[in-house]
């Protein structure tokens, strides 16, 4: 029987799925906004319907899985499960559902899946730090002296805003906070993992996840989702600082309206812009590469090893 194999991602604002041949072909990719951490920084559980919104979309999944005819695969839940005290209850209602493994990723092993698929179709990159802005955290990585070392900081777009941003048009009083809240953090990495220094000021910079492709979308005014025309694009300080500007004058109903929005990020992703912003100046670079490939191609790739 021919392996193919398949991921799931239930992320803090996203529940995804890639299905990989065992040539390494991507048979599909799915994304559907979830918002599965709503709630969760404040009361410290996962709520019931945010629960079930994923167990929706999960069935949906499962049925996809069946009709391409996954032979192996793994469900991974990040922050938003992590942070939660009925995390467990979650990962068991989806193993039922999506009947493959399932596991809480730490923040380490989130940054090692996120390197191998982001970096996986580069030759040559010298310094490529990874940075993954999700719902709940971000994770940066970097290969130091032949030694992946990482970080998974407490700054995802959805836990920013709730707990200092807010959702709507953004004030002086919160924007200072927020960047205070993001420079609290990334000297924290930066103590904890002192490697991160060593690539300061010349660092190959790849950023992931929904912060990223919908800036890129936005910068190149896509009305639909391509992902050749997300995948691998340079976007400059400058185009970060643009956006941020504009969509933090702005009310979500307003910021809904620029062509390369998605629905379901538009009060979420100034926040994400903030954190991207910030790791930009910490670590001196002018621009990024964006990276469509990500935590799902790590797993498939390494599931497909097996």
């Amino acid at each position: 029987m021919p392996k193919v194999v398949a991921a799931l991602d239930c992320g803090s604002n996203s529940t995804r799925l890639l299905v990989m041949d065992g040539e390494g072909v991507a048979l599909a990719r799915h994304n559907e906004i979830t918002r599965l951490s709503a709630g969760v920084d404040e009361r410290g559980s996962l709520r019931a319907d945010a629960m079930e919104r994923t167990f929706s979309v999960l069935r949906r999944y499962r049925q996809r899985m069946s009709e391409l005819g996954v032979t192996a695969g793994l469900l991974v839940a990040t922050s938003a499960v992590r942070d939660a005290a009925n995390g467990e209850d979650f990962l068991r209602g989806a193993r039922a559902i999506v009947e493959v493994p399932c596991e809480i990723l730490s923040g380490a092993d989130e940054a090692r899946y996120s390197y191998r698929g982001a970096t996986s179709e580069l030759d040559g990159v010298d310094d490529a730090l990874v940075v993954d802005i999700g719902g709940g955290s971000t994770e940066l990585a970097v290969v130091v002296d032949a030694q992946l070392r990482s970080f998974s900081m407490q700054l995802g777009c959805v836990r920013v805003a709730e707990r200092e941003l807010g959702f709507g048009v953004v004030t002086e009083e919160r924007a200072s906070a927020t960047t205070a809240m993001i420079e609290h953090e990334l000297r924290r990495a930066f103590e904890a993992e002192p490697a991160l220094e060593k690539v300061v000021g010349h660092a190959s910079l790849i950023g992931l996840a929904g912060t990223v492709a919908t800036l890129v979308a936005l910068e190149r005014g896509l009305v639909d989702y391509e992902r050749a025309a997300v995948h691998h694009q340079r976007v400059s300080r400058e185009v970060v600082e643009h956006w941020r500007a504009i969509l933090a004058s702005e009310t979500p109903a307003q910021r809904l309206a620029h062509a390369g929005m998605t629905a379901g990020r538009e009060d979420v992703l100034v926040a994400g812009l903030y954190v991207l912003a910030a790791v930009m100046d910490r670590f001196g670079v002018d621009e990024l590469l964006s990276s469509e490939s990500d935590i799902l191609d790590g797993i498939t790739a390494s599931l497909l090893e097996v």
